[in-house]
């Protein structure tokens, strides 16, 4: 074995940490076929029990045919394989979002159906410098600048980049060595995507000696000071928020008191929470918010009813966000899950306020009414079955499917 080998296995050993949540005794890789992912399949499989899937988003008419290479590769090594399929996209949106989202949930099913926790990511410190410019880019604040993270948590999984820090060169002198081949992909020279165009922006910028290495260790950085805002929103919110049945409330005067970036990422990771969305409310709404929130005392936003007193910010679900939304008992609805005698035919919608009006001790609650009128209730046709939040149970109990608020403020 060279140097060069063991060093990356060391990587590859170290990389699959025990973890109280997330333990399991085979590792999941997704592997496309191109070198980075081939390389994180190869080296891992030398360490641990790995299985390996593939997504086909049939986006090209190549990927049927890359997805096969893997397989072919993965069976004569033993190793298991599952490819999946993308139905496709949607009709607007953006198309590489929706096909990173799309392998998020394909995978993170897969493996929880396999009983795998953790799934490793082929990303290099070449994607995390390209990653670097795009967000600039876009002028991204520290929290896009700390670039992508060593492991994050999605789908029911434990998502890792374990060669995060190692470079593509590297990974593929490692497979060049092992007469491992791996697919080149035809897009990574399309200018028409943006990660090209900062592949190539890398590139020129080579004689300043602006490497991927370099900025690799600027985005490790700046993440210890992202950590630090992070673990200062985390105390603030153990001191001064607590949740209540689905809403928030915020300490009026110790928010007033917080540094501007400590309120900013509060309301908006509230704001996420309560919601239930995957992305940020707008930049200029939340500024918008910041600037007037004792003028004004009762807004909408992201979803979201904000109320405002002289002790404290509650924000709930708001009742139009949820009012069309219905789905077959035993299905979570919203961020919610209902448990109890369940009947076929029966469904889950918001209560509103046709349903407050037969909740007669809705008030011992403790909730006020807007808050209420956006929560989960059981109907049979027209008729309210069960309203567990405002106090009517009838045998069924409602519980937050999303994590608790303070847990959410170190997921991104």
């Amino acid at each position: 074995m060279t140097p060069e080998d063991a060093w990356l296995y060391q990587w590859a050993d170290a990389a699959i940490t025990p973890h109280p949540r997330f333990s399991s005794e085979r590792i999941g890789v997704a592997v496309s076929g191109g070198s980075d992912s081939m390389a994180t399949l190869m080296l891992l499989a030398d360490a641990h029990p790995v299985e390996a899937v593939t997504v086909d988003h049939g986006l090209r008419p190549e990927a049927a045919d890359e997805a096969r290479f893997v397989a072919q590769l993965c069976a004569e090594r033993g190793i298991p394989h599952t490819i999946l399929h993308w139905q496709g996209p949607e009709d607007r949106g953006n198309l590489m979002d929706q096909a990173r989202r799309a392998r998020l949930e394909l995978i993170g099913a897969w493996a929880q159906a396999r009983g795998i926790a953790q799934v490793a990511l082929g990303h290099t410190r070449d994607d995390q410098a390209e990653t670097f410019l795009m967000r600039l880019a876009r002028e991204a604040g520290l929290e896009g600048l700390s670039g992508m993270r060593a492991r994050f948590e999605a789908e029911g999984v434990l998502w890792l980049r374990p060669f995060l820090m190692v470079g593509r060169d590297e990974l593929r002198g490692y497979l060049s060595r092992q007469g491992i081949g791996w697919i080149e992909d035809p897009s990574n020279e399309n200018d028409r995507f943006d990660r090209v165009k900062a592949r190539k922006a890398l590139r020129a910028l080579r004689p300043l000696g602006i490497t991927s290495e370099k900025l690799s260790h600027v985005v490790s950085h700046l993440a210890v000071a992202e950590s630090a805002l992070v673990l200062a929103v985390h105390d603030f919110a153990n001191d001064h928020v607590a949740e209540v049945s689905g809403d928030l409330l915020i300490e009026a005067e110790p928010f007033q008191r917080a540094p501007h970036e400590v309120q900013r990422r509060l309301i908006v990771a509230a704001l996420r929470w309560v919601a239930g969305a995957d992305y940020a409310p707008r930049a200029r709404k939340v500024a918008d918010f910041l600037l007037g929130w004792r003028a004004r005392p009762d807004r909408t936003l992201h979803g979201c009813r904000i109320r405002v007193s002289d002790t404290e910010i509650r924000i709930a679900r708001e009742a139009r966000a949820v009012a069309g939304l219905r789905v077959s008992v035993g299905k979570s609805w919203d961020r919610w899950q209902l448990e109890g005698p369940a009947v076929e035919g029966q469904e889950i919608a918001a209560l509103g306020a046709q349903g407050l009006q037969l909740c007669p001790n809705w008030r011992e609650s403790g909730l006020p009414r807007a808050s209420l009128l956006a929560s989960p209730a059981v109907w049979q046709g027209d008729t309210l079955v069960s309203a567990p939040v405002a106090g009517l149970e009838s045998g069924w109990k409602a519980r937050i499917v999303c994590g608790s608020f303070h847990s959410s403020l170190f997921r991104r």
